[in-house]
């Protein structure tokens, strides 16, 4: 009863200076002209003052705006098919009633506490607060009727393993981003390099789709709480994502992906690169095409820097979100683990939001903030192979009751522990040289006729819970048989590399020396957030792989219409210069 008792204690304590806090930061939002911001102050004062009147009171509310911009062009064959932009206010009001220990949260009750719904995109206070109050007493209402539920549920059903509080209290937040986002991409120009971009595949008949997509999205993010926390954020992202598609004799498909990403499209690689990685995707694939099927087959492997980096994102680092360590459904891989071995003694393992850059390369994980308001945070999970902490927002767990800044989500979800920079390093290191020197002479070792070299890998997936397998699957696009006995590497196709992580991480023998990375957008249960992974290249003792399922459907039988190598000049407004 004391424990249910203290945080309400701590609550209404809190309100005069809650007050004062709200007043002053929303006379600075009206001296600086952001109506946006000194509304939503308003409201979250209001309804803060107004629902403390009720039973059961809410003890958390908090107010995240996303004022977002977006710019997506899509071009084929050197024409642009589409082309839109798009401005959209979206708002997260979470609703937490009851206390931190036991709220309505609990279980399977977590989405319970967030509405959302769109704001007006000009500055009409009015309008605005009008949302944000309709949002408020919906919330309110759910979450009074989930938090009945879960006390009623606490008292019929067994005691839970993990007794962790359903929240954590956390220190205020207070940061107002200074700079600038970046003004609106000249949308014709954008056009124009998106068309030629995808012009460079007409020079290849047996590509049968290719798409190049360019978005941009900016953003400026405002999270306030009950709590005090008050930060503002930008958030700027330019992407190029570049995909072709061919098609086997047996009627395999076969897929090559490049992206690229930056916070301004001055960062982004220059055109030559860019047309050169076409023009390796258009070689990989006529490969491809020709190359043989391969066998399942479980022996030795060796994971180029980027595949290893996708390998430790999907095996290690969803295991390591806090969220996954507490609950009957979860499989809790290293719940129990904590200060024991679970890597080689020569691996270490962080995950670091607030790194921008590796080797001078752009991270795309990382942020200043999290989801909830926390500053992001370096963790180091795992120290000379042992296992050290997990990534944590701010829903505890047995042993870690404090977010480390990992609470991320997109809009309309609320958020969990998430990977943000996970970066991998080895103190057992050798060369590329004597690192294929080591494979063969794994193979030889052990007897088998060939070991397998992972040289990309489109993504993957993995399964957390205890009703499914303990496994995962990682999708390699470029899979070279490497010989013992000096004839050259074969490329082959469709395989997908599986297995269960303890065993598959148990069987790493040593690492290279140069660290690579991927780029990409993590799915999970609080929805896509960019990601970075970082690794050195890796070799196990053993990799197992299926065969990849694809249908029968043949290449066309029509071939198709000759093109020319370039579209001729004003074709399309996104060929016009």
């Amino acid at each position: 009863m004391k424990g249910m008792l203290r945080p309400r204690s701590l609550f209404c304590s809190s309100i005069a200076l809650l007050i004062s806090i709200l007043a002053f930061v929303a006379a600075a939002a009206e001296k600086n002209n952001d109506i946006l911001l000194a509304t939503v102050e308003h409201e979250l004062q209001r309804a803060h003052t107004d629902l403390a009147k009720l039973d059961p009171a809410p003890y958390f509310i908090s107010y995240t705006i996303h004022d977002q911009s977006f710019v997506t062009v899509v071009a084929s064959h050197g024409s642009v098919i589409s082309s839109t932009q798009v401005r959209i206010r979206m708002a997260d009001v979470v609703t937490r009633v009851g206390s931190p220990a036991l709220d309505n949260t609990h279980g399977e009750n977590r989405r319970s506490a967030l509405h959302s719904g769109r704001l007006p995109t000009d500055n009409d206070a009015d309008a605005i607060a009008h949302a944000l109050w309709d949002l408020t007493y919906r919330g309110y209402r759910d979450a009074v009727q989930a938090y009945l539920k879960v006390r009623t549920q606490t008292q019929v059903n067994a005691r839970e393993e993990d007794t962790s509080a359903d929240f954590t209290p956390q220190a205020p937040s207070s940061y107002l981003e200074a700079k600038e986002l970046p003004p609106p991409a000249d949308s014709n120009a954008l056009e124009a390099t998106v068309a030629k971009y995808s012009a460079a595949f007409r020079g290849y008949p047996y590509i049968y789709s290719s798409q190049v997509m360019l978005t941009t999205q900016t953003a400026r993010t405002y999270l306030v709480s009950t709590e005090g926390s008050r930060v503002v954020s930008n958030n700027a992202i330019f992407r190029v994502a570049i995909l072709a598609e061919t098609r086997a004799d047996d009627g395999m498909e076969l897929i090559r992906v490049e992206t690229f990403q930056a916070e301004a499209p001055t960062q982004l690689p220059p055109e030559s690169e860019v047309l050169a990685r076409i023009q390796k995707m258009a070689v990989d694939l006529k490969a491809l095409r020709a190359a043989p099927l391969a066998e399942p087959f479980n022996g030795p492997a060796l994971l180029s820097g980027r595949a290893a980096a996708v390998f430790f994102h999907e095996v290690l680092g969803h295991r390591l979100e806090g969220q996954r360590q507490r609950g009957e459904k979860e499989g809790q891989t290293f719940t129990k683990s904590i200060n024991q071995q679970v890597l080689p003694d020569f691996l270490s393992v962080v995950d670091d939001p607030t790194q921008q850059k590796l080797n001078g390369a752009d991270l795309s994980g990382w942020y200043q903030y999290d989801d909830e308001g926390v500053a992001a945070a370096r963790v180091e999970v795992i120290k000379n192979g042992i296992l050290k902490n997990f990534l944590m927002s701010r829903m505890p767990v047995q042993g870690f009751d404090k977010s480390n800044g990992h609470g991320r989500a997109q809009s309309g979800l609320m958020a969990v522990g998430r990977q943000g920079n996970l970066i991998v390093s080895s103190t057992n290191t050798v060369s590329d040289a004597t690192l294929r020197q080591r494979l063969i002479e794994e193979i030889k070792r052990q007897g088998k006729p060939y070991g397998l070299y992972f040289e990309d890998i489109e993504g993957g997936f993995t399964l957390t819970q205890r009703s499914l397998p303990q496994a995962f699957q990682v999708l390699p696009i470029l899979v070279w048989k490497v010989y013992p006995d000096g004839r050259p590497d074969e490329l082959v196709r469709g395989v997908d590399i599986v297995g269960t992580p303890l065993a598959a991480m148990s069987r790493i023998l040593v690492t290279g020396q140069k660290t690579e990375i991927f780029n990409g957008v993590c799915g999970a249960e609080s929805g896509n957030v960019p990601v970075s992974a970082a690794s050195p290249a890796i070799l196990f003792a053993e990799m197992e792989v299926q065969k990849r399922p694809h249908s029968l459907n043949r290449p066309p039988i029509v071939p198709a219409p000759e093109l020319e190598a370039t579209p001729p000049a004003g074709s399309s407004k996104g060929g016009q210069q």
